[in-house]
């Protein structure tokens, strides 16, 4: 037997412990979007439980925007630079899209309609819009599923309110008009997010710093009524936690992520699961009943959203995702 003088044997080094499954950027986003479906759909519930509350629009609307403020004042100040350097054009989209023009919309809509007109119209027609503004800015025409998935969410938005046009209800079909400009307004945001160089933190503040400002300056010159002083506790507690924390600070991060993930069209997909939310939650918690046009309109809507997203894809165009 031969022996070598090896010295001691060493043991081998320990084996990195298995990396658990890493999510792609894509995967983050949609996930991302999963969870803004049940903020926003607290968002349509909101603002139908707004009218019968203490608080009113304005009130609503200083803590949708004033609470992320506060939250976030650290951060948006060493942002500060770069917030200042966005174009004006794509603030004001941001700004309006989703500030102080759309939350008004979005309340007195709401006031006048249900929270299935709140939860099915505002985020189910947002592809329409999207894909409106996109065709306006020189991208093609929508073609094949995409276009039948636009079509249907249009259907189902007439079948939605179809029964209150005979015999005329004018009060839910103005409710109808102004969510319609609230989706509109919020798909203008949807593309200003894509158009501007901010993580989530900055667009928020991008958002609500002018919102605020604009909203307290109504408050105080006596254009808008204020009721926050004698409003009931439990009532400026909700709103706080669901547009102040929900809405305005984590929806928006959310979104805003989710935008810089996977692009404005198919991040508009977020409205294909809102409305069934917002029309299951409404039963137990406003004591809201479906009527035969909700359960006709919602899964219209909630189909065409669906195909709207669906795109072939191309062996000579494959697709970028942009990352965060």
């Amino acid at each position: 037997m031969v022996t070598t003088n090896a010295g001691p044997a060493t043991a081998p080094p320990p084996a990195p412990a298995a990396a658990g499954p890493r999510l792609s950027p894509q995967a983050k986003g949609t996930l991302a979007l999963v969870v803004t479906v049940l903020i926003w759909a607290a968002f349509a519930l909101s603002a139908r439980a707004r009218s019968a509350s203490s608080l009113l629009p304005a009130d609503a609307a200083l803590l949708r925007f004033g609470v992320p403020l506060l939250v976030l004042a650290p951060a948006l100040w060493r942002r500060r630079r770069r917030i200042a350097a966005v174009r004006p054009a794509a603030a004001l989209k941001i700004a309006c899209g989703a500030g102080v023009p759309f939350f008004l919309a979005a309340m007195y809509g709401g006031s006048l309609t249900s929270a299935a007109f709140v939860g099915s119209i505002v985020p189910g027609m947002v592809p329409l819009f999207v894909s409106a503004l996109m065709v306006a800015g020189g991208r093609g025409a929508p073609r094949g599923t995409q276009a039948a998935g636009l079509g249907l969410i249009a259907v189902g938005v007439i079948a939605l309110v179809w029964r209150y046009v005979f015999p005329l209800n004018t009060q839910v079909l103005a409710g109808a008009g102004i969510l319609l400009v609230a989706s509109g307004l919020w798909a203008l945001y949807t593309v200003g997010l894509k158009e501007v160089d901010l993580d989530p933190v900055g667009s928020i503040g991008l958002l609500c710093l002018p919102s605020f400002a604009v909203m307290a300056l109504l408050v105080l010159t006596g254009v808008l009524p204020s009721g926050l002083a004698s409003a009931a506790g439990g009532d400026i507690v909700l709103f706080l936690v669901v547009q102040g924390l929900g809405v305005g600070l984590c929806a928006g991060l959310l979104y805003a992520y989710a935008i810089r993930s996977l692009g404005a069209e198919r991040s508009s997909t977020v409205g294909s699961l809102s409305p069934v939310a917002v029309v299951l939650l409404a039963v137990p918690l406003l004591d809201e009943s479906p009527t035969a046009a909700v359960l006709v309109g919602v899964p219209l809507i909630t189909a065409g959203v669906a195909l709207a997203n669906r795109r072939p894809r191309t062996r000579t165009q494959p697709e970028v995702p942009v990352h965060a």
